[in-house]
């Protein structure tokens, strides 16, 4: 078996939508630079994603110089979205946690909501050395978080999808298989490793950065969802369900958090230390 390694990088700059892969990328204590530093919000501010609008699936973000972002979708004239200058803060809502954000122009908002059909908003995360601290049981004293779902980054291997997909092949649904990785919009996708082996890690280092490993991530019904079409089906949650439930979560990849700041790059060795 090959030495594990970095295999590609994902920046997803606009949660829940379609992000770009990067040949490197700089780690900052609350994730990689420029990842969901973007959000969809409700009127009343809480957050909206695949999870209720699918079709957030058909976006795709870019990072631009300064924080801006440049939207897609098809059919749409494409959208370069400064970052706020001069407004005030609003509250939003993204899981449980209550965040200051800064709501973007209403050109953009409108961009959005034309594209989904109804009213809402997109807000950007100016601050996230302490907008959001990390709120789970997993975290310590200190640590910040983007608009990510819960932990700085998330790491999937090859291997697992692979056997992932193997486990699908068997199942009632074996025509909605293979599935890429796409389906769950990891941040850093590694190769080299045994199928599962990041279950059992505490701390890595890839390249010159360490991470502390924190939990599994439990996986929602964005899994189900064909980044290319936004049809849902029933995989992978199906088979997750029968093979990979560890309490209450169907689990696949894992979180982590930065020890330490500096780029990453593609090809970067990953070495398990706990």
């Amino acid at each position: 078996m090959p030495k594990p390694a970095l295999h590609s990088l994902h920046v997803h700059p606009l949660k829940s939508v379609r992000g770009y892969a990067p040949a490197e990328a700089v780690v900052e204590p609350w994730g990689l630079a420029g990842d969901r530093r973007w959000m969809v919000v409700e009127p009343e501010g809480r957050y909206v994603t695949q999870r209720q609008q699918p079709r957030l699936a058909l976006i795709a973000a870019e990072s631009l110089p300064g924080g801006a972002i440049r939207l897609s979708a098809p059919g749409r004239e494409p959208l370069t979205v400064e970052v706020p200058q001069d407004r005030d803060t609003v509250p939003v809502e993204v899981w449980k946690d209550k965040v200051e954000a800064v709501p973007a122009s209403d050109a953009a908002s409108a961009w959005i909501g034309d594209w989904l059909g109804t009213e809402l908003r997109l807000v950007h995360l100016d601050d996230p050395a302490v907008r959001r601290p990390i709120t789970s049981e997993f975290g310590r004293p200190g640590e910040t978080v983007s608009f990510a779902d819960g932990f700085p980054l998330l790491l999937t291997a090859l291997s697992s999808l692979d056997a992932l997909n193997s486990l699908i092949a068997q199942g009632d649904h074996a025509d909605e298989g293979p599935l890429p990785m796409n389906r769950f919009r990891p941040n850093v996708v590694v190769d080299g490793t045994a199928p599962w082996a990041e279950d059992d890690w505490s701390r890595i280092a890839i390249g010159e950065i360490t991470f502390r490993v924190t939990k599994p991530c439990g996986r929602c019904v964005v899994t189900t969802t064909d980044q290319s079409s936004a049809e849902r089906g029933k995989e992978p949650l199906r088979t997750l369900a029968r093979h990979r439930r560890f309490g209450d979560q169907l689990v696949f990849g894992q979180n982590l958090v930065p020890e330490t700041t500096g780029t990453l790059r593609v090809g970067d060795p990953v070495e398990i230390l706990e």
